[in-house]
């Protein structure tokens, strides 16, 4: 959620702090701030509202073109979005400055004894009792990242500090626990930051931040130690895209330019998955044939989208491996003391690889000795990183907060995962598995061709602009494709939207057809003939009250046109594979619809990117 820079180095902190913090605005906040080190003491500034509010504050207020700096942008936890409640925090002595993501759950009881010690509080954040607690440690002559790990050892929950001292004007000092934080090595300047969106643009050679550890920064510097203060590895890597993958290159939206991508994520999702064997190779996998052949048990947990994508993937993994396959939200799954074990396989999507209820859920099911495979989309993000094996998802930087092409790379991912244990159980020949990813090596193509046809998707989100609602039906792998197309609408367009199985529309849902409601409908490729006939009878259903039907089904499906008052057409595809094709038109309508009610299609209400606390 929050975003966070750091910067040691010759250029002006307050500028490259505050472009790096642009580079984060697509996370979600809503309040910024920053704080330099210049001529011995701390300069601060920060606004409740968009980064533009803090900009203006600078102009009218500059800082010093040198020193340090750190900079915030907030997703409010702990006290309302205000400026007082905005980072970075101070000690009382205003010697230190501190920003933090995440939340601090033993918080109450280190504020009430600070305040007994006379310490006075300015705001209403968990936050501030750490500057309270880094301030009192310094005084007392430590250096600064001697008090930072000294105050980490009292924080309970989950966190990533980053912390200055007025003292101190070579250094910056970050910690992290369960909350993303990476470094980045520069030629004479470091950084740190919650993700390489913020200085893509000075380097692209960055350091993992493993759990628990604390790094000090200077400018020639990169010194990482565990809260314990012994020497901890480190693992460099280099970020394999550029800033211009961050620009909107020449689009409205970064969304809409993320939907164009999709054909090229797919298809790098699907590079180098053979050896030289013509087997199907993963990117890490830390678990041996033997155990992936005892496995009797696989649960799928994932939060939002990715949820969505869970759903999708039960299907062709049960399809393809004949294990039973569950899908759960991540949020509930540790709270219902759920069965899993040394025979089970827990699958976690995850875009960022940070996802505060998946990473939770994960450690748990390893304390009952499940092994853990990760989809993700984040190279040496925790969950990959704490996982047995990992499949990335290639699809490049998603700057648009509602996910769109972390949506279908996250599918293609969990059909590599389903083909590769049908590979290694002998569940599905060779060829058989041959013949599938050649069909997933033509969807890059099949995308392309929906987005070339997609002009009558964006009429249409014109005719259904003051819709006070949408529903969408689905079967099969259908349903998750309406349950998100759903979820698209309420992210950017604000009203209300309902996907539902196809099949309960007589139990309940129909109750809410009325004249002139839109109904999207799934419809099942006619190779599954017992399907496809069952929706179509659902179309004729919902015509008979009144509703209006917008169709998306294959090009040659003629079977379909008398129930339809809006055809989409797509490519004919296998029905396991029908999701990448089917999900692309419900993107553009949520994203077209949202545009033309004036919304910020980029950054919706309420809404961040990454959600890194439970």
């Amino acid at each position: 959620m929050c975003g966070i820079v750091g910067y040691v180095g010759p250029q002006p902190a307050v500028e490259v702090v505050v472009h790096g913090l642009r580079r984060l605005e697509y996370r979600g906040y809503d309040s910024a701030g920053v704080a330099v080190v210049a001529e011995g003491r701390l300069r601060m500034a920060k606004k409740a509202g968009k980064l533009a509010n803090l900009e203006k504050e600078l102009a009218e207020h500059p800082m010093p073109a040198d020193g340090v700096g750190v900079g915030h942008t907030r997703w409010a936890t702990h006290g309302a979005p205000n400026d007082v409640n905005a980072h970075p925090h101070l000690d009382g002595a205003e010697r230190v400055a501190v920003v933090h993501n995440g939340i601090i759950e033993n918080y109450v009881s280190l504020r009430a004894e600070l305040e007994a010690d006379g310490v006075v509080m300015r705001s209403e954040t968990d936050t501030e009792v750490v500057g309270h607690l880094l301030g009192r440690a310094v005084a007392a002559g430590a250096p600064l990242d001697d008090a930072m790990r000294a105050v980490c050892a009292r924080l309970e929950g989950t966190f990533t500090l980053v912390a200055v001292d007025s003292q101190d004007e070579t250094a910056v000092v970050a910690a992290r626990r369960n909350s993303p934080l990476v470094v980045g090595v520069g030629e004479g300047e470091n950084f740190v930051a919650s993700d390489v969106a913020a200085f893509i643009e000075h380097t692209r050679e960055a350091v993992e931040l493993g759990q628990d550890q604390v790094v000090r920064i200077t400018a020639d510097t990169v010194e990482v130690t565990g809260f314990d203060g012994q020497p901890a590895p480190v693992r460099p890597f280099h970020v394999d895209w550029d800033l211009s993958a961050a620009e909107k290159g020449g689009y409205d939206w970064f969304m809409r330019k993320e939907i164009y991508e999709q054909p090229r994520a797919v298809a790098d999702t699907l590079l180098g998955r053979y050896d030289e064997n013509s087997r199907l190779v993963l990117d890490e996998i830390r678990i041996s044939e033997n155990e992936l052949r005892s496995i009797d048990k696989i649960v799928i947990i994932a939060c939002g989208t990715a949820f969505y994508a869970g759903m999708v993937a039960k299907y062709a993994i049960e399809h393809w491996t004949r294990i039973p396959c569950e899908v759960e939200l991540a949020s509930e799954f540790r709270y219902r003391d759920p069965i899993v074990g040394p025979t089970t396989l827990v699958v976690a999507i995850s875009q960022s690889g940070e996802t505060a209820d998946t990473l939770m859920a994960i450690r748990h099911a390893q304390e009952q000795k499940a092994r853990v495979l990760a989809v993700c989309n984040t190279n040496g993000s925790t969950i990959p990183r704490e996982a047995d094996a990992v499949i990335y998802t290639h699809a490049g930087p998603e700057i648009g907060v509602a996910s769109t092409k972390g949506f279908l790379t996250q599918l293609v991912a969990c059909y590599l995962l389903g083909l590769y244990l049908a590979q290694v159980r002998g569940t599905k020949f060779g060829d058989e598995i041959a013949a599938t990813m050649a069909e997933l090596q033509a969807m890059p193509a099949a995308i392309t061709e929906v987005l070339e046809a997609i002009e009558p998707v964006l009429d249409l989100a014109g005719e259904f602009a003051d819709a006070p609602s949408v529903l969408f039906l689905g079967r099969h792998v259908g349903y998750p494709v309406a349950l998100e197309g759903a979820l698209k609408l309420k992210e950017l367009a604000y009203i209300h939207a309902e996907g539902f199985a196809a099949g309960e529309l007589k139990h309940g849902p129909i109750a809410l057809l009325e004249e002139a409601l839109p109904v999207f409908a799934v419809v099942p490729p006619k190779g599954r003939d017992q399907l496809h006939a069952k929706v179509l009878s659902n179309l004729q259903e919902v015509r008979a009250r009144g509703a209006r039907t917008i169709v998306l089904a294959e090009h040659d499906d003629t079977d379909v046109v008398p129930y339809a008052d809006v055809l989409i057409r797509l490519p004919r595809v296998s029905t396991l594979l029908q999701p990448l094709v089917a999900t692309v038109p419900l993107q553009v309508f949520a994203c077209e619809l949202a545009t033309r009610k004036g919304h910020d299609v980029d950054q919706p209400r309420n809404l961040a990117k990454s959600v890194t606390v439970e």
